[in-house]
């Protein structure tokens, strides 16, 4: 679960948490691979893009001042944005591999 406050980003780990951020990771990685490049990176691969998406997703949430607690679904979004941030730049520098 990503909760966001004015100035503040964080992440509360609970039991049966980093189940749920891989999978929050391997679906929003998912979509946004489908989004940007039409075709997904791989289970592994995707859980990373996912990954990193929720946190670009919760910085972009912090400096937009858009606060909250984001359970599942709200998670998904921000990560996805966040994705599709990161595979959108990484097609920009190095082209559709």
């Amino acid at each position: 679960m990503i909760t966001i406050h004015p100035g503040n980003v964080y992440a509360i780990l609970q039991p049966g948490d980093i189940i749920a951020w891989l999978l929050v990771g391997l679906i929003s990685g998912y979509i946004a691979s489908i989004l940007v490049r039409g075709r997904g990176f791989g289970c592994l691969g995707d859980i990373v893009i996912g990954l990193i998406g929720s946190f670009i997703g919760g910085m972009i949430a912090n400096y937009l001042n858009i606060s909250g607690n984001f359970h599942f679904c709200g998670t998904i979004v921000i990560s996805v944005i966040g994705a599709v941030i990161l595979l959108t730049i990484i097609k920009l520098l190095f082209g559709d591999r």
